[in-house]
């Protein structure tokens, strides 16, 4: 008892506690994990009015992303509470006015972007306040014009963004940027500039890079000196840019030139520039035949000696011959040939001369196979570490195809449609270190398809059609550390398909088709292994002590088995993640579990990163203790279970838990004690979850409000589950809080007294009271009243009143006396007079009360009779309560006084009243006696039922069948005569 008040205290004890403790959640923003309330996202939310989706932001906010909202004004002042904001995005919006002062105080913001709006002018003052802003990001909006002096007080802006407007006056962008000492970079791309006048104003000399991509530029019309400090200009995509625009430039100190797309001619421009001829990016400049490649090449060779990368891509290439590139200074870095019409490449033999190339890049082409390159002749390329065949139509590679390219590390095959590849295809490829093959249509590997390649640290082959590994596969990449072979058919891996691999770190088998998991498939690196990815498998167990396949996997840290195809995983084995007391991250989302074993996580004691979302059949009844041994987990989902109750048995060990989400689950209430237990907790989502709002919650509901470490997401926009219309953080507590200990008290002991005087009121007044109820149940329904007013007018002379064994007597003598023979009274007897089908008490009062008299019928069988003592009683309550004489006692045989010892009403009756004994078969005249018992009991029934005192009453004619029948026993009171004093 004493436990239960102090509970239904506590409630009241903790509000007064929290009251001045602020609380720790947010209206539409959601604080990021781990940032001690520095980092918050603000993202798609209903509400219209920046100011009313920050303003319950803490002063400690350093970054804010406010995206995706129906914001389409910024007022003044909306940021002053935050004034250590260093970064801002207000990116993805509908902003269309920004006031002046709208950033007024932001002193330390460093990051602004206001990209992806309908801005179509800014305020000269917009950005007086941002002294600190380096990076400024206005792209995709609809700016004309820019104010002169809207840039004049962020001095150390470094990055402007203003990409995708409607500019058209550059030399107004010159004169507001030109005081920008630390501008490096400016974007302005995809605008509508036409020239580069710039009205004699310099750029900033900080300015490294200027992005003109894609405007209306005919010509730059530019001081000479403009871009002298420039050093990555990109003017691709101006077509009407012709190339005496540039002449007299000076573009000496830039380092990468992009003029793709326009009307420039590489040799006609290198012939009128001052620009490294190196630097430049030959890309989308029309060289499509040898001629113009051999005259680009040609002039380049007269201008340098050897050059570091050519960039040929875009230019419709369809084939070369070996004396074009010839013709081209030495390259000793990348050739890159991608995006053109290639359709072979002949083992590289237009690159005939070019052997000191590293890197060599012919994506996007029209490439169908590859050719074997084992000819003697074949020019051998001893530098180049780089091959890149992405993206064509790749069908086939033969054997050797790159034994001409010995010290090869990096081959990108990937995104074709190889379906043959040799089994030697990759010979002689010692130092191949990455090799993508995904994205392709292989079947089968074989034995000596990676014989040589023992060097190879990272294989893709995910997303082909591969069914069986076969054994020795990999058998010589001993240093094989990464291995994907996600999104293929697999079925069957053969015992020994896996030998080799002694120092794979990271294996991915997601989305196939297996069916097991074999622990003898990784003996050959369960030293290693750190990440195993086995998702969207077809992984089933239907018995729940099947033996863990992961209990040699010292050091495995990172296991997914997310997803398994068509039924799930239906049953988790108590054992399955036995000996895994290295892992980090458990993956078990999207899986039909019907039941969590209380051992399943008992290994995993280093286990930081735990989802079960959407895992479980139904609804999930964790067990007691089945996170008992994860004391190191922080982060802990369990979204989509049907979780029904929340309990400290379940999460009550979980004592590093920061990040808890339990969104989407059934429960109706929480736990306050099971909260508290987890005293690291910072973040919990409980969002969709049925919470009702009554008392049960009323712990919760001051918990979410008021406790400052954990962050409630967007408890301002939970409902209550009852009433839509109510919010959970402020339904009305008032009720639960009032002073119960009070009541209790009061209660308990109205309780205590009742429990002490209810034996004594049943042993004393237990047929007073029950009288009493049927009295008024009577009353209740009319009857009472009924009765009452029509004594004069009863339906019944007299209700018989007898048990069932005395039947006999009542049908063969007492009916033919009373009814027959001259007599004239009508009486009530129950087995013919009761109403079918009413309640037997309900008929039992309306005999007693529709009749004159009642006739009591006394033998031993009747003082067993609950039901005749309880018409008896009924009379004799009705005697003494209206003060009518309506009881007549008829005695069939001698009872003594001991056996109606217990009925001492009766033998109060008998002792005031005149009562009737049945002749027995001792009397001298039985004919004589029945004949007088007769007339005095007709005589008793005729007679009125007010009570009036008489003072000479004695009756001769009694007294002597009294003396007749000999009987000893006292018929006439000594003072009364049907009379009561």
């Amino acid at each position: 008892m004493a436990t239960w008040i102090y509970h239904l205290r506590l409630p009241v004890l903790i509000l007064c506690v929290v009251q001045l403790i602020s609380g720790y959640s947010f209206k539409n923003c959601i604080s990021a994990p781990y940032s001690n309330l520095t980092s918050f996202k603000c993202i798609n939310r209903h509400n219209n009015k920046i100011s009313a989706i920050v303003k319950d932001l803490p002063g400690s906010a350093v970054n804010l992303t406010a995206s995706f909202n129906p914001v389409q004004h910024i007022p003044n002042n909306s940021f002053v509470h935050l004034p250590n904001l260093q970064y801002l995005s207000l990116e993805n919006n509908h902003l269309k006015t920004i006031d002046p002062l709208a950033f007024q105080t932001l002193h330390q913001l460093k990051y602004l972007n206001l990209s992806f709006n309908n801005l179509s002018e800014l305020s000269p003052l917009l950005f007086e306040d941002l002294h600190s802003l380096t990076s400024l990001l206005l792209t995709n909006n609809i700016l004309k014009v820019l104010p002169e002096d809207i840039f004049s007080n962020v001095t150390n802006l470094e990055t402007l963004n203003l990409r995708n407007n409607h500019l058209t006056n550059f030399s107004a962008l010159v004169k507001s940027v030109s005081h920008l000492t630390n501008l490096t970079s400016l974007d302005l791309s995809f605008n509508d500039l036409t020239s580069l006048s710039d009205s004699n104003i310099s750029l900033p000399q900080s300015l490294k890079v200027l992005n003109l991509r894609r405007n209306n530029l005919h010509t730059l019309g530019c001081n000479p000196s403009l871009l002298k400090f420039i050093q990555l200009l990109d003017l691709s995509f101006n077509s009407k840019l012709p190339t005496t625009a540039l002449e007299g430039v000076d573009l000496s100190n830039v380092k990468r030139l992009h003029l793709q797309s326009t009307s420039v001619k590489a040799v006609e421009f290198l012939n009128i520039s001052n620009i490294n001829a190196g630097h430049v990016v030959y890309s989308g400049m029309g060289l499509n035949n040898d001629s113009l490649l051999g005259d680009l090449c040609t002039m380049l060779r007269r201008k340098l000696k050897w050059i570091k990368n050519i960039d040929l891509r875009y230019n419709g290439i369809r084939n070369t011959t070996n004396s074009t590139l010839s013709l081209c200074p030495k390259i000793i870095g990348a050739l890159d040939l991608s995006n053109n019409e290639l359709k072979e490449v002949h083992c590289l033999h237009f690159l005939d001369k070019q052997v000191n190339i590293n890197k060599f890049n012919a994506e996007h082409n029209h490439l169908t196979s590859l050719p074997s390159c084992a000819i003697k002749k074949n020019t051998s390329f001893n530098s180049l570490k780089e091959l890149s065949y992405r993206y064509n139509r790749i069908l086939s590679v033969s054997g050797c195809a790159f034994i001409h390219m010995p010290k090869l590390e990096t081959l990108k095959l990937n995104i074709n449609n190889i379906a043959f590849l040799h089994r030697e295809a990759l010979k002689e490829l010692t130092r191949l270190k990455i090799l993508r093959l995904d994205n392709n249509l292989l079947t089968d590997l074989f034995n000596e398809t990676f014989k040589d390649n023992y060097n190879l640290q990272i294989l893709n082959l995910r997303n082909n059609r591969i069914s069986v590994i076969f054994n020795g596969t990999f058998m010589n990449l001993r240093n094989l550390t990464t291995l994907d072979l996600g999104g293929n058919k697999i079925t069957q891996i053969q015992p020994s398909g896996l030998d080799g691999l002694r120092s794979l770190s990271k294996f991915y088998l997601d989305g196939n088709n297996l069916k097991q998991i074999d622990s003898s498939f990784y003996h050959a690196f369960q030293d290693t292994l750190t990440v195993l990815d086995l998702q969207k498998n077809l992984i089933q167990f239907y018995n729940k002590s099947a033996i863990s396949p992961f209990v040699k996997l010292s050091k495995l840290s990172d296991l997914k088995l997310d997803g398994q195809k068509h039924h799930g995983l239906v049953v988790l084995p108590q054992n399955f993640f036995r000996g895994l007391h290295s892992l980090k991250s458990l993956y078990l989302t999207n899986n039909n579990i019907d039941f969590l074993p209380p051992e399943a996580f008992d290994d995993l004691t280093s286990l930081k990163f735990l989802t079960l979302d959407n895992c479980c059949v139904g609804v999930a009844k964790l067990q007691p203790g089945v996170f008992k041994n994860l004391r190191n987990l922080t982060r802990l989902v369990v979204e989509n279970m049907g979780i029904q109750n929340f309990s400290k048995e379940v999460f009550g060990n979980l004592t590093q838990l920061r990040i808890l989400q339990l969104n989407r689950n059934v429960m109706q209430s929480i736990s306050v004690d099971a909260l508290e237990s987890l005293p690291k907790l910072q973040y919990l989502d409980i969002r969709n979850v049925p919470l009702s709002c009554t008392c049960k919650n009323n712990l919760l509901q001051n918990y979410t409000v008021n406790n400052p470490n954990v962050q409630i997401i967007y408890l301002y926009t939970m409902r209550c589950q009852g009433d839509k219309k109510l919010k959970f953080h402020n339904f009305d507590t008032k009720v639960c809080y009032i002073d119960q200990g009070k009541y209790l008290f009061l209660s308990t002991a109205v309780v205590i007294f009742l429990f002490t005087v209810s034996p004594l009121l049943y042993v004393k007044l237990y047929w007073k009271i029950k009288y009493s109820y049927y009295v008024f149940r009577s009353w209740f329904s009319d009857h009472w009243s009924r009765l009452r007013d029509k004594e004069e007018k009863c339906k019944y002379d007299a209700f018989i009143s007898y048990n069932f064994s005395d039947e006999e007597w009542v049908m063969n003598q007492l009916l033919p006396n009373l009814e027959g023979n001259g007599s004239s009274f009508k009486l009530c007897l129950h087995h013919r007079d009761f109403e079918l089908g009413r309640n037997i008490v309900d008929n039992i009062v309306t005999a007693v009360y529709s009749s004159r008299k009642t006739v009591c019928v006394v033998s031993k069988n009747f003082l067993r009779s609950e039901w005749c003592s309880l018409e008896i009683h009924l009379a004799s309550y009705r005697l003494f309560d209206e003060h009518r004489d309506v009881l007549l006692l008829v005695f069939l045989e001698p009872i003594s006084e001991r056996q109606l010892s217990s009925y001492h009403r009766m033998r109060k009756n008998m002792l005031k009243k005149t009562y009737l004994q049945w002749p027995g078969p001792n009397c001298t005249d039985p004919s004589q006696a029945q004949e007088l018992f007769w007339n005095q009991l007709r005589r008793a029934i005729r007679a009125g039922s007010r009570l009036e005192i008489e003072q000479n009453d004695a009756d001769e004619d009694f007294a002597l069948a009294s003396k007749e029948t000999g009987n000893h026993k006292k018929l006439l009171s000594d003072d009364e005569d049907y009379l009561l004093s």
